[in-house]
This record gives C-alpha cells, sequence and structure tokens, in this order.
C-alpha cells in the first residue's frame, strides 16, 4: 500500500491442523500464545488488552490512548526514567500504540533478556499508579497530538470519512478524544477505567522469535497472575450501523491541496468475503498498477498520492479510496474517482485478479520477516477472537480467490450508498456542490 495509507487489521482465514505457534489459555484467564522463530537471536513481546477507543463512552472519550501514555510514567517500584532506562540498557526497543478495539504495549529485545522485558511491561500493566500529577502533565502531551493531528490534513480527513460511515457509533469517534474530552478528563475517571478494562480474560501476551511457550507461560503465571483484578465477562460491544444513504463532509482547513475520502460499508474482520476484499483492493488502489493510481495519476496527472483501503473490525468494516490533489481540480477528480468505483465491479479483469493476487500474496510472506511482525499477527488475531493461521493457509486462500469472487465482493461493498470527506479550502456550506459527485 502506498505510504500515508492508514494501517489495517485483516485476520486470516481457518488454521491449519499442525499450526507453527502454541496457545495457553491461563487459570486467570490471561491468554499466551508464542510463534518460535529458531534462526533468530532476538524476541518481541506483546501484551495486548482488547479494549479501544469503540469501548469508551461519552465521559470517557480517548481514555484508551491517554492510559497507553499514562503507564510509561510509573508504577509504585519504578519511576518512569527506570522504565525507559531499563530497556535501554540491553538496547532493546519499548513502545505501543492504541486502535479502536486494542491496546498494545510491546518490546524488541536480545532472546537474553525477554525476561526483563517481560518483567517491565507486566508490571506497566498491573501497577500503573496514574498519580494526579502524571495525569495533568501527560494532559498536555496528549493535548499536543490532537493539535498535530488536527494540523494534518492527509490524517484529519480519514477521522472526518469514520465519522460520516460510523455517525454516532463508538467506530466513528477519534481514538485520540477529543481537546474537551481530555481536557474534562481527571484522574478518577481514568484510573477507574483502567481498573474496570484492564482485566485478565482482555489480556493476550504474544510472543516471536528466539522464544520458549513454557518459559513464556511461566513468567506470566508469575508477573501477571490475574493483575489483581480478577476476571469478569467483557463488555458488550454494539455492531455499527450500515451506511444507508449519501452523505458528504467538509472540514475547512486553508490548505494548498484539498484531500478526500469517499467509500462506504466494508467486511468484519471474520467475513468470508474478506479475501476477494483484498484482492479487489489491490487491483483498485494498493501500487503503481492499480487503476486509481493509473488513471488519476499516470494518466490524468490530477493526484500525486491516491489509493484505496480497508478496515475490518470484530462486527463491521469500511472500504474507501483517498485521493490528494489542488483544490481546482478536485470536481474533476471526484468524477474520475467515482467512475472508477462504478464500473470495476464490472469490468474487472481475470489478469487484474491474477496480478492483485500475486502482489498480496508477496506482500504477505515479506510483512513477516522479522518478529516483530510476526508477533504482531498473532498477538492482533487472538485480541480480536478470530483464528490464527499459517502463512501456508493464508497464500492458500488467497490463490482460491477467483474473478466471479472478486465482481461479488465488487457488487456487494461499492454498489451500497456511499458517504465522503473533504478536507481542504471549503466551508462545511459547500457540501450540497460535492454531494452529487459523491452519490
Amino acid at each position: 500500500m502506498p505510504p500515508g495509507a492508514p494501517p489495517q487489521i485483516d485476520p486470516e482465514p481457518p488454521v491449519s491442523d499442525v499450526p507453527p505457534y502454541e496457545l495457553s489459555t491461563l487459570s486467570s484467564g490471561v491468554t499466551v500464545v508464542t510463534d518460535p522463530m529458531p534462526a533468530v537471536r532476538s524476541a518481541t513481546l506483546g501484551m495486548w488488552i482488547s479494549v479501544g477507543s469503540r469501548d469508551e463512552d461519552p465521559t470517557q472519550l480517548g481514555a484508551s490512548h491517554f492510559l497507553e501514555h499514562l503507564l510509561f510514567k510509573g508504577t509504585s517500584t519504578r519511576s518512569a526514567l527506570d522504565i525507559a532506562q531499563a530497556l535501554d540498557a540491553v538496547g532493546g526497543e519499548m513502545n505501543a500504540f492504541t486502535s479502536k478495539e486494542l491496546t498494545c504495549f510491546y518490546a524488541r529485545t536480545l532472546d537474553r533478556d525477554l525476561p526483563l522485558a517481560f518483567e517491565v511491561l507486566a508490571d506497566m500493566v498491573v501497577d500503573a499508579r496514574n498519580t494526579a500529577e502524571d495525569v495533568e502533565a501527560e494532559r498536555q502531551v496528549v493535548l499536543s497530538e490532537i493539535d498535530i493531528h488536527l494540523d494534518t490534513p492527509d490524517d484529519l480527513v480519514h477521522s472526518e470519512f469514520a465519522e460520516a460511515r460510523y455517525g454516532t457509533h463508538p467506530l466513528g469517534l477519534e481514538t485520540l478524544g477529543s481537546v474537551d474530552s481530555i481536557t474534562a478528563m481527571d484522574r478518577d475517571t481514568i484510573h477507574a477505567y483502567y481498573l474496570d478494562r484492564y482485566r485478565p480474560e482482555q489480556l493476550v501476551v504474544a510472543a516471536a522469535g528466539a522464544v520458549d511457550h513454557d518459559e513464556v507461560v511461566r513468567l506470566a503465571d508469575q508477573l501477571l497472575g490475574d493483575l489483581g483484578r480478577p476476571g469478569r465477562s467483557r463488555p458488550p460491544r454494539v455492531a455499527p450501523p450500515a451506511v444507508e444513504r449519501p452523505d458528504v463532509r467538509v472540514r475547512h482547513r486553508p490548505t494548498e491541496q484539498a484531500h478526500v475520502v469517499i467509500g462506504t460499508d466494508g467486511v468484519a474482520a471474520d467475513d468470508p468475503d474478506r479475501w476477494p476484499l483484498r484482492v479487489l483492493n489491490v487491483l483498485l488502489g494498493g501500487g503503481m498498477s492499480s487503476r486509481l493510481f493509473q488513471e488519476i495519476r499516470e494518466s490524468r496527472g490530477l493526484a500525486y498520492t491516491t489509493y484505496s483501503y480497508g478496515s475490518s473490525y470484530a462486527d463491521g468494516g469500511s472500504m474507501a479510496a483517498y485521493v490528494g490533489t489542488s483544490p481546482g481540480k478536485l470536481d474533476e477528480t471526484l468524477k474520475v474517482l467515482r467512475a472508477e468505483l462504478d464500473r470495476v465491479a464490472d469490468d474487472v479483469s481475470a489478469e487484474e485478479v491474477t496480478r492483485a493476487k500475486g502482489a498480496l500474496a508477496g506482500g504477505t510472506v515479506l510483512g513477516l520477516e522479522d518478529t516483530g511482525s510476526r508477533m504482531s499477527r498473532i498477538g492482533k488475531q487472538v485480541a480480536m477472537g478470530v483464528p490464527i493461521v499459517t502463512v501456508d493457509d493464508a497464500l492458500a486462500a488467497i490463490d482460491a480467490v477467483e474473478l466471479d469472487d472478486v465482481r461479488a465482493v465488487a457488487h456487494r461493498v461499492l454498489d451500497r450508498p456511499r458517504v465522503a470527506a473533504v478536507v481542504g479550502p471549503y466551508t462545511p456550506d459547500e457540501v450540497e456542490r460535492f454531494r452529487p459527485l459523491v452519490a
């Protein structure tokens, strides 16, 4: 996918009979999954909590991401500096991220230092203090991150599209929260969210590289226990609504370029159509030979960057295309973009499908050459509750996609009503100008 495209979480088809990974569920409810790589001397460890921005209520908007920051601020036995120095001292790396449905803390170290990485990450997850002083200090950091997001139009347009696609559903809300929600959030609110959501049944420990499954299980039992917060049933999630009618959102920014995303419903993480949809995505806007790149950039010179992408969640998803162009060419660009979306289902060729399958298969294998990507692959899928698969299974699923499958999923997705987001030197009053170009 071209640079700048949002990350995607695309789970795989059913697991083979003899998987190369090992999976255990501890008595506490914590799940441990490992992917040994005997030829390497490093390991990547991830702690995945099945909680993200879609799990927040109106008083907690941005709490999942805020907590991601706060867990690095210290525990009852380690200061923020202690946490930073522990991995730096052995040449390790540590970081975290928050998405709509997941929060992940991860570390990459030499194989011999995996117990140290486990000890530090476990301490952060189990014993975060979230003091009032740390909340106030980190609040400014998060507010700065929101300002950066608002000042980056080619990033902001994807948030605007999510709001257009999902409306008031939690999947449509910005993961960072808003200036108002972060400013209003006090220590008691965010610490209560931590105690309520960071529970053993929502925690997946994933490790890949020079790892031994039994040792990782032992460390999980010893260092995590039940997190001091015994398990319970997971809070329910409400499935997102489907797009019922066309809609357009316009966000004013005094920019030299116009940014637009247009799309509609995609498929859920375990939907059988996810594989032909991924093939469709590649041939439509997944590379330099894709339809959007060739028609919008190469043939017409309307844009420097254009691509398509899909986002899949536990119970829904979206399919969309992005273009960045000059404001004076936006109307023409939208017409071309709409025409490509309209016609792909009926005139996609077997040659295009074959080429896209090859690109998708190659990307699947090449993207799994390091311990971090292997850890991320198994951790995401287990945390999302979808089956883990081998690379061979993934390649087989891609190879099984036929031309008729791609045409069918293209009709299923692209024949639906569409929504769009436009960010640039326009006012919200110009919505009606863009609506005919989107419908």
